[in-house]
């Protein structure tokens, strides 16, 4: 039998915030903030949104905050990251039920097909 025993350098255990508000509470507010600047300036150069009129009878998605600490492989922490993520929502039946929306997009899936 294999007994894990706790240690200072467990990555598993982070108290990351789990809301804005929580972050900006934290002792580590400062690097937080600094993190979601990061993510919104990221996002802006990246043009990841166009801002539309929103039609009559839609609805908008909501977002939130995601934070996580990460860290090198001695457990030391490399830096304070910050996601900022669509909510989920309700589809409607006939209007966008057979449709599939995705929040998150990672670059390793993307490709682009030249056709000359």
């Amino acid at each position: 039998m294999v007994y894990l025993q706790e240690s200072e350098n467990d990555l598993s255990i982070d108290n990351n915030p789990v809301s804005f508000s929580e972050a900006m509470n934290d002792d580590n507010s400062d690097k937080w903030l600094d993190a979601m600047k990061d993510e919104l300036k990221s996002m802006a150069q990246n043009c990841v949104w166009d801002l539309v009129e929103l039609l009559e009878g839609c609805k908008r998605v909501g977002c939130k905050w995601v934070f996580k600490t990460k860290r090198d492989s001695h457990g030391n922490i490399k830096r304070y990251n910050a996601r900022l993520v669509a909510k989920s929502f309700t589809q409607k039946d006939d209007i966008d039920y057979k449709e599939t929306f995705s929040p998150v997009f990672k670059k390793d899936s993307f490709r682009i097909s030249r056709h000359w």
